[in-house]
């Protein structure tokens, strides 16, 4: 089974504090992001646009592989995945949806394209995560 991994590292109150994230690739390394880059549109990053950005790449990868599975080698695969997050939800604020909207260059008919987008609409490991089981494992200090 492969494994990657991330961390993020919060100090301080929410709307105060700050933290930073990375990733096991060192692509985001102490990435910082803030109550004003979630709820205010700061700039920096945000938990939401990581999981758009890991939505959209997972989606366009898959959905190339569907498609050359049967044949069809796809020119290009351009998804783009928004996340919904709604901050007046009570108890908290939720994510509450992912939209994607997909273009797609290739040697197919649209019937063929669109239901190969279905399948990988269902079947992409990142929008399967998004309907998991979490686990948590906790060491209090």
């Amino acid at each position: 089974m492969i494994e990657k991994y991330s961390t993020a590292l919060w100090t301080g109150t929410l709307k105060e504090g700050s933290g930073k994230v990375s990733s096991q690739s060192r692509v985001l390394t102490d990435t910082p992001y803030t109550f004003a880059t979630r709820f205010e549109n700061g700039k920096g990053c945000n938990p939401e646009e990581l999981v758009a950005a890991a939505h959209s790449s997972c989606y366009a990868m898959f959905l190339s592989a569907l498609m050359s599975g049967a044949g069809i080698v796809p020119e290009t695969v351009e998804a783009r995945s928004t996340v919904k997050l709604d901050a007046t939800t009570e108890g908290g604020p939720t994510v509450k949806a992912a939209h994607l909207d997909v273009k797609v260059k290739a040697p197919a008919e649209a019937d063929a394209i669109r239901d190969f987008a279905e399948k990988a609409k269902a079947g992409c490991p990142i929008s399967k995560l998004l309907k998991a089981e979490i686990t948590l494992a906790l060491t209090v200090l």
